[in-house]
């Protein structure tokens, strides 16, 4: 029997999964992950992760998909952060790719993801105003790759600008190709995530709701949000989201309620609703998996290898500085026919 948690006058299914392992504790806290799946090897995947702290002790890291560390980059200068980019044009290489916030440098620092190895850096670009959230968003007729990054304050409208990364030179550079996004006033934005199959990108406005826009800029409409849901039933801020993307555009938008002592993870139809596809109002349960005060989660669809066919979630856990991991067939197990039943 599937437990009923009612908040707002709402009543949402809620259950407990149980975590597959962690990542080993950092010594300061941690902040966002992100799953860069090895299409050769997928259990060989890697997950990197932000450490959120001033320089000497910022870093990023790169775990095993068993929680050991792969490396360490010492000394980022607080790095809020993280998203993996495929393909993109580095000279004569197409490379994959791991941006990262460096909220006081003003900068986004850049890696292209090696295969046994972990990070290699490829430069740093300007982007001004404390960046936090940053989501990678490949555009599918030509192959552009751009960041859309969140910064610690801005004007409502103006709130997240979006970039388009370079490196056909070899040489790293970016140009700002728009300022977007509606905010409420209260609180900030941080959490950014794209649905680069179906061209959208959604974000946290922590106080209000969560908002979609169209990815690429040049969109028929970019600059009218598309929808705004996820404003009842949360008893945090409305932090890191995820896309866990099916066949045919089916699948599910994750956003994290924050909660100090077992952060809960609200679940949405990815394809929409009734309504046509931007009508995300109808919430099909929340899941919890033991993670404190989580902010940033990441969810890949890909099978990662034998223990892990339908891919995995992961969450930050502010309690052990690190990253639990979940084995996606557990959630299925959990909600059942609540997840099920935005594909009939």
């Amino acid at each position: 029997m599937i437990p009923l948690l009612v908040w707002g006058g709402l009543v949402l299914a809620q259950v407990d999964v149980k975590p597959l392992r962690e990542t080993v504790s950092e010594r300061w806290q941690t902040d966002d992950p992100a799953v860069w799946v090895n299409g050769r090897k997928p259990e060989e995947s890697l997950i990197v992760g932000t450490v959120k702290m001033a320089a000497p002790a910022g870093a990023v890291a790169v775990y095993r998909l068993d929680g050991s560390v792969v490396m360490r980059v010492e000394g980022v200068d607080r790095p809020n952060n993280v998203d993996v980019g495929y393909g993109f044009r580095w000279g004569r290489r197409s490379v994959d790719i791991a941006v990262v916030t460096e909220r006081n440098r003003n900068r986004l620092r850049v890696f292209e993801v090696v295969a046994g190895v972990g990070l290699k850096s490829l430069g740093e670009v300007a982007v001004f105003a404390e960046p936090m959230g940053v989501a990678l968003y490949r555009r599918k007729r030509d192959g552009a790759m751009f960041a859309i990054v969140s910064r610690k304050a801005g004007p409502s409208g103006r709130y997240l600008w979006q970039y388009r990364l370079r490196g056909e030179t070899g040489e790293l550079w970016a140009e700002k190709v728009r300022e977007f996004g509606l905010f409420s006033g209260g609180k900030e934005i941080e959490a950014v995530v794209v649905d680069e199959e179906l061209g959208y990108v959604y974000y946290s406005d922590e106080g209000a709701g969560i908002r979609k826009y169209h990815a690429d800029p040049e969109a028929p409409g970019a600059e009218r949000e598309l929808a705004l849901f996820g404003q009842q039933g949360w008893g945090g801020d409305r932090e890191g989201l995820a896309i866990y993307a099916k066949p045919g555009g089916k699948g599910y938008l994750i956003a994290t309620d924050q909660r100090a002592g077992n952060s809960v993870y609200h679940v949405f139809a990815r394809a929409g609703g009734a309504g046509g596809a931007h009508d995300h109002g109808r919430e099909l349960g929340s899941f919890r998996v033991g993670a404190a005060a989580t902010d940033g989660i990441e969810a890949s669809s890909r099978g990662l290898g034998a223990g892990l066919p339908k891919g995995l979630f992961v969450a930050m856990n502010d309690s052990r500085r690190n990253f639990i991991l979940v084995d996606w067939r557990e959630i299925e197990r959990g909600l059942g026919r609540l997840i099920d039943s935005e594909e009939r």
